[in-house]
């Protein structure tokens, strides 16, 4: 019982990890009518929260020094909580812009103790990451999907559409309490966790956790706007990142599971970036939007998760995944935030979509570059244990 208890906790707080960011997506326009703000302004509001979860994934080692996991990913959900209730209230775009500020400061802290939570209570059973995974896609799911719906429900007010996601992160609090109190009458001494990089190759998961970002919350922020100058309305641009979320489901579930009893990590990442570039050809040369889109959920449904379990796979103890996750989303959402904002000061400069997409090409290409590199030194490590252990 304990068990799947745990899973639902692990479950809810991963839903929470997206909400806040891709709700913001179908009702951008609207926002930036209302608010009057341009597409660097409008960008901040995904690159934002994104910078602050590279900033303060190492903020995170700092709180489980000091508090432990559990109470440390309570923190998180509060602050998630707050930023996104006080949207209700926004009349102003600093206001909009600093619920992106704390919000982000929220998902950097609960990112890599989740990972460390899972590495915690499920040390032989990495198959939970697949939980991970896949409630971070359903989270960013519904809240693409549904926004517009509760926007027509309240009259037309994004504000109150946009802070009912806050729901979620009051029930993440609200599960956390049992965690915390049988934590602590297990009275167990919290292990500090290094800030120190003691693995050169943690580098190379930064730079491709950040191109990887960079990516997916581009195409999270602009697709929407994007299919909307292709004529499509308000309600279809709605449902096309309905289904770039939708079918990151399923993905995001399986490919991690294959992954983790076959061994055929640089495969899947290889697919899954192909799969992406095939995606922005498609849109460059204005063929169907749905199609491009199915290629580009395939895509980011693999590749988060598989960035999610690579030091979670890696590292030996609860700590070095939590040090190495934090690390990973510090440079790789650092870097990633630079993503959405590129693309809008690209579009208000050329007032096309062209240039920004011919972007995201080429970090897709610096991506798999990076991913070979990646798996080669990971190869030549393991040969070099078995070599010592043999």
């Amino acid at each position: 019982m304990r068990v799947i208890y745990l899973i639902l906790v692990i479950f809810v707080l991963s839903l929470n990890l997206r909400p806040s960011i891709t709700s913001l997506g179908p009702v951008l326009d609207l926002i930036q009518i209302d608010l009057g703000i341009n597409g660097v302004r409008a960008s901040l509001l995904t690159s934002l929260p994104v910078f602050c979860m590279g900033l303060f994934a190492l903020s995170s080692i700092q709180l489980n020094n000091r508090l432990g996991i559990e109470k440390s990913l309570l923190i998180a959900m509060v602050l998630i909580f707050i930023a996104t209730l006080y949207r209700g209230f926004v009349s102003e775009s600093w206001q909009l812009i600093l619920t992106a500020l704390i919000s982000g400061v929220g998902i950097g802290i609960a990112g890599p103790l989740t990972s460390g939570f899972i590495k915690k209570h499920f040390p032989k059973n990495l198959s939970v990451t697949s939980v991970y995974s896949v409630a971070m896609v359903i989270g960013a799911s519904i809240a693409a999907s549904f926004t517009i719906p509760l926007l027509n429900r309240f009259n037309e007010s994004w504000q109150i559409a946009l802070s009912t996601w806050s729901i979620l992160a009051l029930i993440g609090a609200l599960l956390l309490f049992p965690v915390l109190i049988t934590e602590k009458t297990k009275d167990t001494k919290v292990k500090e966790v290094s800030l120190r990089i003691t693995n050169k190759r943690v580098y190379l998961f930064m730079m491709f956790f950040g191109c990887m970002a960079a990516i997916f919350y581009s195409i999270t922020a602009w697709l929407a706007p994007f299919v909307q100058s292709m004529g499509m309305n308000q309600t279809q641009s709605g449902f096309i990142l309905t289904l770039f979320t939708a079918i990151q489901i399923p993905v995001s579930f399986f490919i991690p599971l294959i992954v983790v009893k076959t061994g055929t990590r640089k495969m899947w990442l290889l697919i899954c970036s192909i799969s992406e570039l095939i995606g922005i050809l498609l849109l460059l040369g204005y063929y169907s939007p749905w199609i491009a889109t199915i290629f580009l959920g395939i895509g980011a449904g693999g590749l988060f998760p598989l960035a999610l379990v690579i030091p979670i796979e890696e590292a030996d103890t609860t700590e070095e995944a939590t040090s190495w996750s934090a690390h990973m989303q510090f440079g790789g959402f650092i870097l990633g935030a630079l993503g959405p904002l590129l693309f809008g000061y690209t579009l208000d400069v050329f007032n096309s979509y062209t240039p920004a997409l011919v972007i995201v090409l080429a970090i897709i290409c610096i991506m798999v570059i990076i991913i070979l590199k990646m798996e080669n030194e990971s190869n030549k490590e393991n040969k070099s244990l078995l070599k010592v252990e043999g």
